[in-house]
């Protein structure tokens, strides 16, 4: 089958891909094995974030007295569930997302692709050839580590904590990152007793050390264990509850969920059969997404970053390039990521670390949440500051992290300002809307002009 394009990989940034450009009238097809939609609106982004906002609510419940008169809270898991099936997977079906696709006038095919050299791609006993483009977005997958005695165990991953229609009594959980935080949280305020097991010297390693502080905060306060600095030499399963060893101590608990990351799962693509090594972790792109001769690659496997606004990101620049319009290149540099725990903590472009790192001369301003009008009058879960680092010889801001009861929303205004390179004179000079959360930039901006 002769055909412009193949889209190997359905997930947010495939099934963008694959329907912007049928809808362009390119001939498509577009191959995908699981659920056409990828992980975002199965296991991750949607239905995660169901779980938290009805997480939120317990918490908030829990914050009445004092404030508004007193409460009860008893949570109640099954309507959570319910909704994950009923509202956003239908029961993980993605019969409309096919039809989605298909009303755009693309071809589906349901199974794995492998790719037989350039713009030949096979699927079972079919094989398509691409005219015009070959677009790879075969997304990651959960990594299940090393670990001797965790393989063939009953652990969960993310998949299984979002299908989970009861809550064990306790749960354990290897990794300290974004998705193992934001379900230690949740789960724990269902009642579950939980415990969070990082081998990273802190909890979200990847970003500031106030990000790290303010989790370990929060996670205390909540009576969630956690513990860092451990490397988990051994999983033990006796048929009914899980033993962690790490070094000289052991944890147990009902359930075990793994995560410890994700990775692309390249190896049985055929990538040698287009020149590129199968082995590797990611695939290699340009700032127009091309991986090669007519062959592109969007979404998690190009390594920018496993977010769903990435991918999406990834797929417009690509179709630009595929139809041959004129667009932007792909630019990083004010990457947004956001740690869905309540408080939320967002960040956009470059740690300070990561900052010196590179060279240039870091000056760094911080405002406490607590401390602002907003702050004071929130009280009740009010935690959360607004950090900003900035390159003090261009005199912008390269970095951001924002985090609080909105960290998350807060987080656009600093985004666009790395961004666009917006003078800090300017942004000195900007009107913050009184009382809100994003007035702390300007708090910030003062104490940043403050460490000159």
């Amino acid at each position: 089958m002769r055909v412009d394009v193949v889209v190997v990989g359905l997930g947010v940034g495939g099934e963008e891909v694959a329907g912007r450009l049928a809808e362009a009238g390119l001939s498509v097809v577009g191959i995908e094995g699981r659920l056409v939609g990828g992980e975002c609106p199965y296991y991750g982004c949607v239905p995660t974030k169901m779980m938290i906002r009805a997480g939120n609510l317990l918490a908030e419940g829990r914050r009445i007295p004092g404030m508004a008169g007193d409460s009860e809270v008893r949570p109640d898991w099954t309507p959570v569930a319910k909704r994950i099936r009923d509202e956003a997977t239908d029961d993980w079906n993605d019969k409309v997302a096919v039809d989605r696709f298909t009303g755009k006038g693309g071809h589906f095919v349901r199974g794995y692709a492998r790719l037989d050299g350039p713009g030949r791609v096979l699927v079972g006993d079919e094989a398509f050839e691409a005219g015009r483009a070959t677009v790879i977005a075969t997304g990651t997958a959960p990594v299940a580590p090393p670990i001797e005695g965790l393989a063939g165990t009953p652990y969960w991953t993310n998949r299984d904590a979002v299908e989970a229609t009861t809550l064990p009594r306790s749960l354990l959980i290897l990794g300290g990152g974004a998705i193992g935080l934001e379900l230690a949280q949740v789960i724990a305020r269902f009642g579950t007793e939980v415990t969070v097991i990082e081998g990273a010297p802190r909890l979200l390693a990847m970003e500031e050390p106030e990000s790290s502080e303010l989790a370990a905060q929060t996670l205390a306060a909540e009576g969630i264990r956690y513990y860092t600095g451990r490397h988990v030499s051994k999983v033990d399963y006796d048929g009914d509850r899980f033993t962690v060893t790490c070094g000289g101590e052991t944890f147990s608990g009902d359930k075990l969920l793994v995560a410890a990351g994700r990775k692309a799962e390249l190896g049985k693509l055929g990538l040698d059969t287009v020149g590129l090594d199968p082995q590797a972790h990611t695939l290699a792109v340009d700032d127009r997404m091309r991986a090669g001769d007519n062959l592109w690659a969007v979404g998690d496997v190009t390594g920018k970053g496993a977010f769903t606004h990435i991918a999406m990101y990834q797929a417009g620049v690509a179709i630009n390039d595929i139809l041959g319009n004129a667009g932007p290149p792909a630019d990083y540099r004010a990457l947004p990521r956001v740690t869905f725990m309540d408080p939320e903590i967002g960040a956009a472009g470059l740690t300070e670390s990561q900052a010196r790192e590179q060279g240039l001369t870091v000056r760094t301003g911080l405002s406490r949440v607590p401390e602002s009008s907003r702050g004071w009058i929130h009280k009740a879960g009010n935690e959360g500051f607004i950090k900003l680092v900035a390159d003090a010889d261009r005199g912008v801001l390269v970095g951001a992290t924002s985090a609080g009861p909105t960290g998350g929303e807060v987080l656009g205004a600093l985004a666009v300002a790395i961004h666009a390179e917006v003078p800090l004179d300017r942004l000195n000079h900007m009107i913050f809307a009184y009382p809100t959360f994003h007035r702390g930039i300007g708090d910030a901006l003062r104490a940043l002009a403050a460490s000159a």
